[in-house]
């Protein structure tokens, strides 16, 4: 039986994109006792730019629709790749819709780009903790030299399974760490 929900989210939308090749490696990969991870390819919401008039507002259908889906989750994988230094401007629009939805929770980041995607990785821990998400420590960056076959097809290095694992277990410790308080803010708004 499950008692954590991680949402492995596709962070780029860019036609050829390999995030969706990465997310899916992240899946059949991450185990944990009492996990159900599901990928969450924002591609899928076709999310305009950001069109709520008042922040954190969700007047829209598409907004509702997004926000059920993040807030059903205990905590997050995202899965990024690497332009020009930051995370692509689809993943800061899908952030930025919500609020709420991302509070107390526990994520970990999965980035890949020439150098790893250090610096996506490092701007989106920044967004992260304004969310007031627990990003853990453990980080995957996979390099488009060593980790893609001709710099398309994911395929890893083995030492990225254990980095995973790692950060598998760190989510899901803290996310549970952070259910109580979960609960109480659900309980507080109800």
């Amino acid at each position: 039986m499950s008692d954590l929900k991680i949402g492995i989210i596709v962070g780029t939308t860019r036609p050829g994109r390999k995030s969706l090749d990465v997310a899916n490696w992240v899946k059949n990969n991450a185990k944990a006792a009492g996990v159900d991870f599901d990928i969450v390819d924002i591609a899928d919401y076709d999310l305009p730019l950001l069109d709520e008039p008042v922040p954190g507002g969700a007047e829209n259908d598409h907004t509702k629709k997004w926000a059920a889906v993040i807030d059903q989750f205990d905590g997050y994988i995202f899965v990024t790749g690497e332009y020009n230094h930051t995370i692509p401007a689809a993943l800061t629009n899908a952030i930025a819709y919500l609020n709420r939805e991302w509070n107390d929770k526990a994520a970990g980041i999965v980035s890949y780009g020439s150098m790893g995607g250090v610096r996506a990785n490092e701007h989106l821990r920044q967004v992260l903790a304004e969310l007031q998400v627990a990003d853990v420590r453990q980080n995957v960056m996979l390099s488009l030299f060593t980790d893609f076959e001709n710099f398309s097809l994911c395929k890893p290095v083995a030492a990225h399974l254990t980095e995973l694992e790692t950060q598998v277990a760190q989510i899901a410790r803290w996310a549970r760490a952070l259910k109580p308080l979960r609960e109480q803010q659900q309980a507080a708004a109800a």
